[in-house]
Formats: C-alpha cells, sequence, structure tokens
C-alpha cells in the first residue's frame, strides 16, 4: 500500500494544476478566435490568482482615466512568493553594493498601445503556462505580469473592431476592419502615446506604474509590441545608437536573450530581424528606462498592429492570424523568463555592479531660475525617487547650457544641486546631460531633451561635487498672503504655468484680472510685462471677492504670491487706468479635432486645458465644423495634423477668417500653418529654399544617410525673444526650442514673438542634417499677427509637445490671455 502512496502524492499537484482552466477554457472560445475585452482579461488574472494563491499575487496598482484597473500578477514558487516581500528588499539592497539577491526578477509588459492588442491575448497564455508546463522556470524566478498596460486604448481598439468585423472574419486588407478611424486605440485616453512617457510622467497610467516599478527595479522588462504587417518578429539585440551609459553586460545579454528566441523561431521556421530599427537611445521608452536603471530593457515588435485584426492577407500573399501573433509573443515572453531562470547568479552579479560609483564627467548639477519650474522639476525627480538638495553658498564652475561654454554659477539656498553620487547617477546623467553622445545619427525618436532646457532654468554642470544641503519639506519659500476686505488691490508676477493656472481659477470664479502691458515700479518693486493686477474697485460687484480669493489661494495656489497696494497710483510707469493696463477677457475656447489633426498633437492640447491649466474647452469635430457658429468662441485651436490642405477648402477656410476679422483669436500650430500659408489674407509665408541643381550619384544604398541631412530628429535650438511681444510675456531673450522637423516661415513683420536668428540654426543638442541647418536659418518660431479685429498666432514649434517641454507652455497661455 505505501509503495503506492508515494507516487500519488507526488502527482497531487499535478492533478490540481491540470484543473486549471486555459484562456480558451475560461472564456468559452479558442483563444485568438476573437478578441478578449479588458474586463474579461481581468477576470481571468483573477481566476488564475484566487486558484493559485500560493503561487501568484495580484494587485490593482491604479486606475485609468476611463477608471480602468490597472493590474499587475506576482509569479513565483509557493517558497518565493511566501517570501516574496524579503525577495525584493533583498534586490533592492544591491543599489546599495550590499546584500545576497539569489532570485531572478523579470517583468513583462503588454500592450502599451491599446491596438496592438495581441500581446494581452499572448499575456493570458503565456501566465497560464509559467503557471502549469513551465513552472519551473519559477524556482528562482520572479516574474511581474502586466496584462495591459493601457486599457483604455485597448478597449477603444476592440470595441470598434467588434462594430466593424465581418462574420466571420475577412482577411481583405480592404475591408472596414482593418482600417481603423482617426481616433484609433493606439494612446491612451488623452491620446498620449504611453511607450514615450516613462521619463516624463505626464499621464496617470505612467505615474501609477512607475511607483510600483522603483519597488522593484527589474533584472529584465520586455514591452510586446507590434509593427506593420508586413514586418516579421523584431527581437533583440536592438540596433544603433545604444546610449553610451549601458553597460557591456546590457549589451551582451541582449544577445543571449535573442539567441534564445531565434532558436525557438528557427525551429518552427518563423521569420525574424535583429539589430535593425530600434534602438537604445530616447530616455522615455519601456526599453531604455528600465536599461538606465540597471535592467535589460528591450522591445519585441510582432507584425501585425491595428491593421491586422483577426486575420490578413500579407503583401506576399500570406495570411496572418490572430492565432500567429499570439504565438510568437508566447514564445518570446516563454523564452525570456527561461533565459533569466538560467543566468540568475549573472544578473545579480552585473545588478550590483550597475550600481556601483560611475565615473561621469559631471559629478553635480546646479540649476537656478523660476521658482515654479524649479517645483515642478523637483515633483518629477521626486516621482523617479532621484535625490537632489539645495546650495550652500558656493561658486559652480563647469559647462554653462546657456552659452554652450564654460562658465559658473553661484549654488544659494534657492538653487537646486542634483549629486550624480546617488543611485539613480545613471538615470540623472542621461536626463541631465548637455548633449548625448550619438553612435548613429539615425534614431528612431528625438536627439535631445535634457531637463535644464525643458523647464527654462539656469543650468551649469560641473565636473566637481558640489556641496548641498537636505530639503526640508518643500523648495519653495513658504508664502503668507494678506488678504483682507481693506486692501485697494495685488500685484503679482506672471511667468510660469502656474501663474496662468491663478489666473485660470479666478477667472473660472468671474474674478475681474487686469495685465500691464508696460513694465512699472511701485513702493520699491519693480514689476514687468504680464504682471497680473486683482483690485477690489475691479470686483466690487463680486458676491464675496476677498473669499473666493483666499479660497483659490488656499486650494489651487498655495505659494502664489500676492503683493499687497493701497493706491493705484504707480511710481514709474502706467497707472492701473491706462489703456496699457487691460482687463483679462473671461475666454471661451474652442480646439479642433478630427481627421485634419495628429491625434497625438490634438491630445496634448485637450491634455494641457483638462489635466495643467484646469480651463474649460468645448472639442469641435471637423465632421461638422461646417455647422458650428464660432461667433461663440473666443478662440480656436488648431492642432498640429497633415490633412488641412483638404480640410481647409473654401467654406472651412473662409468661415474662419470671416470669424478672425469680426475679433477671433485663432492659434495654428505646426502644418496647419503650411495651408495658412498658401491664403493672400495671411501674412505668414514659407522661406523659399535655393535649389540645388547637382544630381546625386551617390550608392543607392547611401539613401537614408542623404535622407537625413534634410531631417531634424528633435533637436535643442537656441532662439531670440522679443520680450515686449505680450506672446512672450513672462520670458527673457532667449528660448531653447525644441525642433521635430525642418518647417521654415519667413520673419512677421513686428509679430515675430520668438525667432532664429543668424547662426542659431546650429543645435546646442541634438541631431539636424546640414540641410535642414541651412533651411531653418533666420525663421520664425512663435509670432502673431493682426487679421481685421482678431489675431493669428503661429506656433511653429510645438511648446506642448508629450506634455514634458515645461518652458514652452507659457506660450500657449499666452496666446491665449495675453494676446489681445
Amino acid at each position: 500500500m505505501k509503495k503506492f502512496l508515494l507516487p500519488l502524492l507526488l502527482l497531487l499537484p499535478l492533478i490540481f494544476t491540470a484543473q486549471l482552466q486555459s484562456p480558451s477554457e475560461f472564456l468559452g472560445y479558442e483563444l485568438g478566435s476573437q478578441f478578449t475585452r479588458h474586463h474579461q482579461v481581468v477576470d481571468y488574472y483573477k481566476y488564475l490568482a484566487q486558484s493559485e494563491p500560493n503561487r501568484m499575487k495580484l494587485m490593482e496598482y491604479g486606475k485609468t482615466n476611463e477608471r480602468r484597473p490597472l493590474l499587475l500578477a506576482y509569479l513565483s514558487s509557493e517558497d518565493n512568493i511566501q517570501n516574496i516581500e524579503s525577495i525584493r528588499l533583498e534586490h533592492l539592497k544591491s543599489t546599495k553594493g550590499e546584500g545576497q539577491p539569489d532570485k531572478a526578477i523579470v517583468w513583462l509588459s503588454y500592450n502599451v498601445h491599446g491596438n496592438e492588442s495581441v500581446s494581452t491575448e499572448a499575456s493570458m497564455q503565456t501566465v497560464y503556462d509559467l503557471l502549469t508546463t513551465k513552472s519551473n522556470y519559477l524556482e528562482n524566478t520572479v516574474v511581474i505580469m502586466d496584462p495591459c498596460i493601457n486599457p483604455d486604448g485597448r478597449d477603444r481598439y476592440v470595441n470598434w473592431y467588434n462594430q466593424f468585423k465581418n462574420t466571420s472574419y475577412n482577411v481583405d486588407p480592404n475591408s472596414k476592419e482593418h482600417h481603423e478611424g482617426w481616433l484609433s486605440g493606439r494612446s491612451n485616453h488623452y491620446m498620449f502615446d504611453l511607450n514615450r512617457d516613462w521619463a516624463w510622467l505626464t499621464q496617470a497610467e505612467s505615474q501609477q506604474r512607475l511607483k510600483q516599478f522603483n519597488k522593484w527595479l527589474p533584472h529584465v522588462h520586455v514591452d510586446f509590441h507590434e509593427q506593420g504587417v508586413d514586418s516579421p518578429y523584431y527581437f533583440a539585440p536592438a540596433s544603433e545608437p545604444y546610449h553610451e551609459v549601458i553597460t557591456d553586460f546590457q549589451r551582451e545579454f541582449q544577445v543571449t536573450i535573442g539567441k534564445n528566441h531565434a532558436r525557438y523561431f528557427d525551429e518552427n521556421g518563423w521569420f525574424y530581424f535583429t539589430k535593425e530599427v530600434f534602438d537604445l537611445l530616447y530616455p522615455s521608452y519601456g526599453d531604455t528606462y528600465p536599461t538606465y536603471s540597471g535592467g535589460i530593457g528591450m522591445t519585441y515588435e510582432q507584425g501585425g498592429s491595428g491593421r491586422a485584426g483577426l486575420g490578413i492577407i500579407t503583401s506576399i500573399g500570406d495570411t496572418l492570424t490572430l492565432k500567429d501573433r499570439i504565438a510568437h509573443h508566447h514564445t518570446t515572453g516563454l523564452s525570456t523568463v527561461e533565459v533569466a531562470s538560467k543566468n540568475t547568479e549573472k544578473l545579480n552579479e552585473e545588478f550590483k555592479k550597475f550600481y556601483q560609483n560611475k565615473d561621469f564627467k559631471y559629478k553635480s548639477y546646479v540649476l537656478n531660475g523660476n521658482e515654479d519650474n524649479l517645483y515642478k522639476l523637483a515633483r518629477l525627480l521626486d516621482q523617479h525617487e532621484i535625490e537632489y538638495g539645495i546650495g550652500q553658498n558656493t561658486t559652480a564652475k563647469g559647462f554653462d547650457y546657456n552659452t554652450g561654454k564654460q562658465g559658473s554659477a553661484r549654488s544659494t539656498e534657492k538653487s537646486m544641486v542634483i549629486s550624480a553620487d546617488q543611485p539613480k547617477s545613471t538615470l540623472v546623467k542621461v536626463l541631465f546631460e548637455p548633449r548625448a553622445k550619438l553612435s548613429d545619427s539615425v534614431t528612431y525618436d528625438i536627439t535631445a531633451w535634457s531637463l535644464p532646457y525643458a523647464y527654462g532654468l539656469d543650468a551649469v554642470a560641473s565636473e566637481n561635487f558640489i556641496g548641498k544641503s537636505e530639503v526640508e519639506g518643500s523648495i519653495y519659500t513658504p508664502v503668507v498672503n494678506d488678504i483682507n476686505d481693506e486692501n485697494y488691490g495685488y500685484v503679482t508676477d506672471w511667468n510660469s504655468l502656474e501663474d496662468a493656472k491663478f489666473l485660470a481659477e479666478l477667472l473660472k470664479e468671474k474674478v475681474r484680472v487686469r495685465y500691464v502691458n508696460k513694465p512699472f515700479s511701485m513702493d520699491g518693486n519693480d514689476y514687468k510685462r504680464g504682471s497680473l493686477v486683482i483690485t477690489k474697485g475691479d470686483n466690487k460687484y463680486h458676491s464675496d471677492f476677498t473669499g473666493t480669493l483666499k479660497n483659490i489661494l488656499k486650494n489651487y495656489s498655495p505659494n502664489k504670491e500676492l503683493t499687497v497696494v493701497n493706491t493705484g497710483f504707480v511710481d514709474i510707469g502706467k497707472d492701473f487706468g491706462s489703456r496699457y493696463v487691460d482687463v483679462i477677457k473671461d475666454v471661451k475656447i474652442a480646439v479642433l479635432s478630427g481627421d485634419p489633426t495628429s491625434t497625438l498633437d490634438f491630445g496634448e492640447v485637450w491634455h494641457f486645458f483638462e489635466q495643467q491649466l484646469n480651463y474649460p474647452v468645448s472639442i469641435l469635430d471637423a465632421d461638422y465644423f461646417n455647422r458650428v457658429d464660432l461667433s461663440k468662441y473666443d478662440v480656436l485651436v488648431l492642432p498640429d495634423g497633415n490633412r488641412y490642405r483638404s480640410f481647409l477648402k473654401d467654406n472651412a477656410m473662409e468661415k474662419i477668417k470671416d470669424w478672425v476679422k469680426s475679433g477671433g483669436k485663432l492659434i495654428a500650430m505646426g502644418e496647419s500653418i503650411k495651408t495658412l500659408s498658401t491664403d493672400k489674407d495671411f501674412r505668414i509665408k514659407e522661406k523659399e529654399e535655393e535649389k540645388d541643381s547637382t544630381i546625386s550619384l551617390g550608392a543607392f544604398d547611401s539613401s537614408q544617410r542623404e535622407r537625413i541631412k534634410s531631417e531634424i530628429t528633435g533637436a535643442i535650438f537656441k532662439a531670440k525673444v522679443d520680450p515686449t511681444n505680450p506672446l512672450a510675456y513672462g520670458y527673457d531673450d532667449t528660448y531653447f526650442t525644441l525642433k521635430l522637423g525642418d518647417a521654415a516661415y519667413n520673419y512677421l513683420d513686428g509679430g515675430s514673438a520668438v525667432y532664429l536668428t543668424k547662426g542659431a540654426n546650429v543645435p546646442v543638442s541634438g541631431f539636424a542634417g546640414s540641410e535642414a541647418q541651412k533651411k531653418i536659418a533666420e525663421t520664425l518660431i512663435f509670432g502673431s499677427e493682426r487679421l481685421g479685429r482678431g489675431h493669428v498666432i503661429y506656433m511653429v514649434d510645438n511648446p506642448l509637445f508629450r506634455g514634458f517641454w515645461e518652458n514652452g507652455k507659457l506660450f500657449f497661455a499666452n496666446a491665449l490671455f495675453m494676446v489681445n
């Protein structure tokens, strides 16, 4: 009897595991035969966690804008799950050169782009197999799975596809089910690309995810994607350029993983490619950010994406199905965990080495400037768990970001000092370096992003360690405002988005505000153009002027300093009753959406109003634009997009022009300017290019290298600012602009607020081709012109790019409120 009992006991775990339902069994349809809605995915993961509580833990780490849950599943052996917090803490000791961790940490992220929908389907098969046939991988490995980073975008795609697919699905590429509309499922609710938000953290999904990511800092992170229908599978190793901080081991281990994938793909006769297209430079990707945090970060790309549906005929006549796509992502997912489990000791050893002292050129970064922008930067650094302090009244010498040369800066108690001597030193270098080193000028994204430029701060990068003191509480100087019924009024500055948010709250609460068009002095204080004036006399009919002002300062602008004034008679300049002190209108704003615009660029504008400025905006879709009465709006924004030529035909163009001439304000961004420039009523004109009649006889293989001579891949340029122009109120005489292309327009006579001067066409950071540099020389960046009784504002460069170019946002606020 005893002879049979032991084998039976050994079989019991297998019998129990065999009872675990596969995705197909649980969902009631064969995986890959239809798309699974997000709530069904959540249900399956909950089922697994409930069925296998000793080997799987499930947590909800947040919610999306549309209130869908964000999940993380933790998988490992029973013993590891029981001790998972101890494993995590022991692993994090490596960042201090301590501890003896002996587990590999693998994080698998699925569906960051919603219409790259196969990866969430594959995740369900992967998690099932890790709990069943591949459970041996979990003995020395903790696997963290995010089944869907972007639930809002994914459900948008899946619901659309289910509405329009044929019964059964149609593989004809011309069929409706293979052609998403303007609002595709790729982006999140606000149409942001979450795969480009890891470093900037503008979106709710990114902010909540990074809190959990920093608790683990995995050895390996995989970001599952899809690419074009006709592309085979892509996996590591990545393409050049690699950022110079990436270690030899991080490079080598990508090859190790890639070869293991290749073994499985070769067995199945599947095509793939490596070392092309997808580089490791831009820091805000799901592969680069984990890499700069010490891990092996990788992108995997399956052919398909939103066009593929359940099945599609490719250009060579093959049929690509969702089941095929699942099989490929499922294979690389398991292969990744397999390699990590076989290299646990090496992964831990190299992770610890990564966090040892780095001999980077710059040891400290000293930043001075606008207090609001310093505060915004501090909040970003807090989210990344990057350490910083305040200065100690010393002088820092080093690279001056403003001049591009050696210089110096005072490091005072109002300065921010960031040291490279900290665990996140590699990330500090990448985010703050003046100019990223490029091993190859052909890149997948922007090539410049340095945070001192993005936040408009004066900065010096020093080759020495600069002393700093710990920050106690906020880096803001505490503000106590004297607000009472006896005061004549208040004056405050205007030089940041925080000031614009304060103004927006005042306008929403029907508080009348004025702004000054000439600098003035009063009671020993100097005030610049754009300064806000709030008086009791202007608000005598307000039901609770003083109480409302106190409430706004307490709840929305606690660090906003108001100076009390007891007269409208100024010492130097224009008195408060002058025509140079204008009332700011409570403007009604509309933004165009739909086919002419880029979803991403529209999303940046929409997010700016709703989540940053907190000011109401109406969305007018192009489909019914001609039926809208524009007289109901004071401002119309045209986001960037490449379809304006077909949209701004006779009716729409004349409608907009008549509205502007009657007093409307048009804000044209990016490519919308190009179409306006062809109309005789607008003074904006494209710069004429000098045509080179020389015929190139270069080799065919060099054509890509020739093309990049005419491209600007996200480079930073030092521009000239006219601070007397209302569009530039609150700025000094220079602005570092991020250019994303070679669009070039002539100066506007009397209306050029920001522009490139002669010799400023060479980037201070990032790549710009030689021909592109010639083209943009002496051209407009931001400007305005009068048209009838209204205004047209041109934004050639995007001041709201990806929500992270903080120093550009005041230009947009000026366009809304100051240009009158």
